[in-house]
């Protein structure tokens, strides 16, 4: 076996990165391939807005030309700003369940870090803030929602066996009832005292002037989270053209207190089914298998529901709640989802739990602590990869 460095911006480097998860999850219903070209772009520096300001690298293990892991590992500059800290992500972790494997891939990913400065890795976790963080370490008999990472059983065993542990949780689950009705009593009354307004739309374009400013108020919601760190104006500009792609208006309502922004609600249609009958392929057909999904959605993922601090009680939190429960049951909607909800976040988790979500699926975020090697890993450039020695 050899594990290689794969280098960026090649067609062939990203085939191969690409290529393992397609294998491994090969008759697994639950697996959903990536979101079609996002592979491409995050391998590509002079496409991706992450590069601005950051950096990258992409691992395989290989034997006999037969990929049998890969692994990413990443230094956001402006994560470990923001936190003071000396960090290092991994994700992309896909591996035959064989530790010498994962070994050979961590033992690479530790010593790009160290040769960079940094004294810890934590993961999964990706290239921009909005992607899912952690690894799946219960509900692998459930779809996941769209753009959450879906695992093999054995990879916590394999991450933990290379001296990983637990940081933190991450939790997933359905909305299975409607909430108490005296929510949407107590929401009555907060309308009509004339201070709070729900704002609807009805398109996409409708959506386009509030982006910035529903981005300004998650950030001053969650600025406080462990998990936060700003993102630059070409990776909102990203962040942006991903949710006009997948939003509906229907499952979009901002709350303003006297026409200022207090809360939000954030659902997309999970169009995950399409993905897997497409295999993530846009053509021929791929598109109008998304298309028809994200316009007749079954399955609604909720993935922000958040109320700034200020006007948490005076009756935000049940206005917020009782549009939840409306955008829920207003369509076909068969199943909603509360996606992520991390288990630091004390105040969440409880008003989520009063709602009556069952939590059912865990995503966990591991970290270690990097001791320095006494020998560094060699590079050597081979078609479109590098071998490390």
């Amino acid at each position: 076996m050899e594990i290689r460095l794969l280098e960026k911006s090649n067609s062939k480097a990203i085939r191969l990165f690409k290529k393992l998860p397609y294998r491994l999850y090969a008759n697994n219903k639950f697996w959903v391939p990536p979101i079609p070209g996002e592979i491409e772009k995050v391998m590509s520096p002079e496409k991706h807005p992450f590069y601005t300001h950051s950096e990258a690298d992409f691992f395989i293990v290989e034997n006999k030309h037969e990929v049998l892991g890969r692994i990413a590992v990443i230094h956001n500059r402006h994560y470990c700003q923001y936190h003071n800290a000396k960090t290092a992500f991994f994700y992309y972790f896909e591996s035959i369940n064989d530790t010498e494997v994962t070994r050979m891939l961590f033992s690479a990913a530790e010593a790009w870090c160290l040769e960079r400065g940094l004294d810890t890795i934590i993961g999964p976790k990706g290239f921009l803030r909005s992607q899912s963080p952690g690894l799946l370490v219960d509900g692998f008999d459930q779809l996941p929602a769209f753009g959450i990472s879906y695992h093999l059983p054995y990879y916590q065993a394999l991450i933990e066996d290379f001296g990983f542990v637990k940081s933190h949780d991450h939790f997933s689950g359905y909305l299975d009832h409607h909430p108490d009705e005296k929510i949407h009593m107590i929401a009555e009354k907060v309308l009509s005292r004339g201070n709070f307004e729900v704002r609807n739309f009805n398109d996409v374009h409708e959506l386009i002037e509030w982006i910035p400013v529903v981005d300004k108020v998650q950030q001053k919601a969650f600025s406080d989270n462990p998990n936060f760190f700003p993102h630059s104006d070409q990776e909102f500009d990203l962040l942006a053209k991903n949710i006009l792609a997948l939003a509906d208006p229907r499952f979009l309502k901002l709350i303003l207190h006297n026409n200022e922004v207090a809360g939000f609600i954030i659902a997309y249609p999970n169009i995950n089914h399409s993905l897997q009958r497409c295999k993530g392929r846009l053509f021929p057909f791929g598109w109008l298998l998304l298309r028809n999904e994200k316009s007749h959605p079954l399955i609604l993922d909720i993935n922000g529901v958040g109320l700034l601090p200020e006007y948490q009680g005076l009756g935000g939190n049940a206005l917020l709640y009782s549009e939840l429960d409306k955008v829920i049951h207003s369509t076909r909607i068969k199943k909603a989802e509360i996606v992520q909800v991390d288990e630091r976040n004390l105040r969440s988790y409880a008003d989520m739990q009063k709602m009556g979500i069952t939590f059912s699926k865990t995503h966990r975020t591991y970290i270690k602590k990097l001791e320095p090697q006494a020998t560094p890993l060699e590079h050597r450039v081979v078609d479109g990869v590098q071998n490390l020695a």
